[in-house]
């Protein structure tokens, strides 16, 4: 048995439901470990529903540098974009996650991590190769590859009957992951690929085209070796341009992406990925290696 896990928290329903299982079935103590990669997240209500749900305490980590400079401006350079379209923001993040959930892990003592990565996707590999890499002699708890609880509605019920509060509604409950660069949808209507996306409600980042404006927007990137330095003549930090970006370029309804993917369990997966910022970057960095690069 183990004494304390360290467990890779978000605060949404899988994390929620996952807390006080551990501490049932392993009799530990649960410490709640949270990376900020720019998600949209209520930082002030997390600690206090981590402590809710049973964990001993909640640490959250200030990644978002980190993340823009060693993950996404590589990812820039590289013109990364799966099968031409999706620009990885879930992608891209893990090893990051995983890396600083497994140090956070040693440093505060526990001989295990857990994470909320179900058995059919990609994220469960992404966790547990990083968190290999960072600490070998970890052990990996995956409850969503041993435990009885088959859906959303289940996850519900468990919390409902341990009078823990449900951190989402039944009526939108997409399979949703965000961060600096995008917002991902997952679930529901989109596991019907007859099924338009009911987009008014789904939305985070980006306006639909009935409601975005009329009239172009211009903006100026300024890059240095590769990656962004500069918006509209102003110079700034890669977190401060994302985000600035994201904003100019959401409101015009730029980066959405309507596909299906191929898991690496061998299954395909539909989503709907909002990168706006993401997408003007990689488009202006392909136009400027079209002027500076030999063929």
């Amino acid at each position: 048995m183990y004494k304390k896990i360290a467990l890779a928290y978000s605060g949404g329903l899988d994390t929620t439901v996952i807390v006080p299982w551990l501490k049932e079935n392993f009799g530990c103590e649960v410490v709640a470990v949270c990376g900020d990669v720019g998600q949209e997240c209520d930082w002030a209500g997390l600690e206090a529903r981590a402590l809710a749900s049973g964990a001993s305490k909640l640490i959250v980590m200030d990644l978002k540098k980190q993340f823009v400079e060693d993950y996404l401006w590589p990812l820039v350079k590289s013109g990364a974009a799966y099968e031409g379209r999706y620009l990885l923001g879930t992608s891209a993040a893990r090893p990051l996650l995983a890396k600083s959930l497994a140090e956070t892990a040693l440093a505060e003592g526990a001989d295990a991590v857990a994470h909320g990565c179900t058995g059919k996707g990609n994220d469960q590999v992404r966790f547990e190769l990083g968190i290999r890499a960072a600490a070998p002699d970890l052990e990996i708890i995956a409850p969503w590859r041993i435990w009885d609880i088959s859906s959303r509605e289940e996850e519900i019920a468990y919390l409902e009957a341990r009078g823990i509060p449900v951190p989402m509604k039944k009526e939108d409950s997409y399979s949703r992951d965000d961060n600096l660069w995008h917002v991902s949808h997952e679930g529901l209507d989109l596991e019907d690929p007859a099924s338009e996306p009911r987009w008014e409600g789904m939305l985070r980042m980006c306006s639909t085209p009935e409601k975005a404006p009329n009239v172009p927007e211009y903006v100026e990137l300024g890059f240095e070796k590769g990656v962004p330095v500069a918006l509209n003549g102003v110079r700034m930090g890669g977190v401060e341009l994302i985000s600035a970006l994201n904003v100019a370029a959401g409101r015009h309804g730029i980066g959405v992406v309507d596909m299906v993917e191929n898991r690496v369990v061998g299954m395909k997966s539909r989503g709907v990925y909002e990168t706006p910022a993401g997408t003007v970057i990689l488009d202006a960095h392909a136009r400027l290696e079209q002027l500076c690069l030999d063929r």
